[in-house]
């Protein structure tokens, strides 16, 4: 009996070191959630206020906000250990609901725009160089978008839905993105499937793909050839052939998209940019000569397109009312600052 009582002290006292964790573990979350949302949206508007290459106006107001930021930090942290003792006494779950409750009311208040375009100038002061890139290539791709014939793009997309289950089947498989995936097919064949003059064939124009890429599209479909009038395996080609461009390219979607339209002949895409010494989509640009320098952006522009079609059954008209920013918000396939897709048929 002594044994016994012995092991179901030490049972209940395990289990109330597991709860109190498991509520430390809760309180530190909504604590950190809570200050990661204010840290950035404070970081975020004085980025957006003190922008700039000054030393005195921009730089050295921007690092004194940063230190303000830290000290603010600490202070908030002191004053809530000071108060969370006062919560315990009355309830040992009460520091981390109201934790909870903080952290909860952060990511309510993330929700709206002027956090989202304070993340965006943090953005800009964090990623330097290669976010300005980005941002300057993610408006050449919503200037395309608003200069596009709006009711064809409909009409494209209307025929687009008997394909679209096979194209998301491959973008699976493949792990490329389902909207990117189905904007290549947008800019390839517009969705009408055909032969073309310089050998393409199909839903993916497939020319002369790269040997990898085929056979992984024929171990993936379990086939010994390859037809390219059939859909399926034209998709999965093309899939597979958009991964492997996307990961020689790091997975840049810009160069990976060149590198899929240039294919492999004479070293492809990579070549030329050892040749030239470029490192990215900007630089390559003044290169490529007679090469096609404007694919990436169609292909995105159809993506984002097609995000829009399915979230809204439409295509909204770029220059109208608030719809520039309220697209802006909804983001660009493939560039990592968007919403998440949504795979459901409209």
């Amino acid at each position: 009996m002594g044994n016994g009582g012995r092991r179901r002290r030490r049972r209940r006292g395990r289990r109330v070191w597991q709860r109190a964790w498991t509520r430390i573990g809760v309180e530190l979350g909504g604590l950190l959630t809570a200050a990661l949302v204010l840290v950035i949206a404070t970081l975020g508007r004085g980025a957006e206020t003190l922008g700039g290459a000054g030393l005195w106006s921009s730089l050295l107001p921007f690092a004194a906000l940063v230190l303000v930021v830290g000290v603010a930090a600490a202070l908030a942290l002191r004053g809530w250990l000071r108060v969370r003792p006062w919560l315990a006494r009355r309830a040992p779950w009460l520091p981390a609901a109201a934790a909870v409750a903080l952290g909860a009311a952060a990511l309510l208040a993330a929700r709206r725009p002027g956090f989202q375009d304070a993340l965006a100038s943090l953005r800009t002061v964090v990623g330097g160089r290669a976010e300005t890139e980005r941002l300057a290539l993610a408006h050449q791709v919503y200037a395309a978008y608003r200069r596009a014939d709006l009711g064809a793009l409909t009409r494209m997309l209307e025929r687009a839905r008997v394909y679209e289950p096979t194209v998301l089947e491959a973008a699976a498989i493949f792990g490329v993105d389902p909207e990117m995936l189905m904007g290549v097919g947008a800019a390839e064949s517009a969705f009408n499937p055909r032969d073309s003059p310089d050998g393409g064939r199909g839903l993916f124009q497939i020319t002369a793909p790269p040997a990898a890429a085929v056979a992984e599209a024929r171990q993936r479909l379990g086939v010994a050839a390859l037809d390219p009038v059939n859909q399926r395996h034209n998709a999965f080609v093309g899939a597979a052939t958009l991964r492997l461009y996307l990961d020689e390219m790091h997975g840049d979607p810009f160069l990976g998209l060149l590198a899929y339209n240039i294919g492999p002949r004479n070293g492809g895409l990579r070549a030329i940019m050892e040749q030239y010494g470029a490192r990215d989509f900007v630089t390559i640009q003044p290169y490529l000569k007679d090469l096609p320098r404007d694919y990436p952006i169609r292909v995105l522009e159809a993506a984002l397109a097609y995000r829009l079609w399915r979230s809204e059954g439409r295509l909204p008209r770029y220059e109208e009312g608030d719809n520039a920013r309220r697209i802006q918000r909804v983001g660009i396939p493939g560039l990592g600052v968007e919403a998440e897709p949504t795979l459901s048929a409209p």
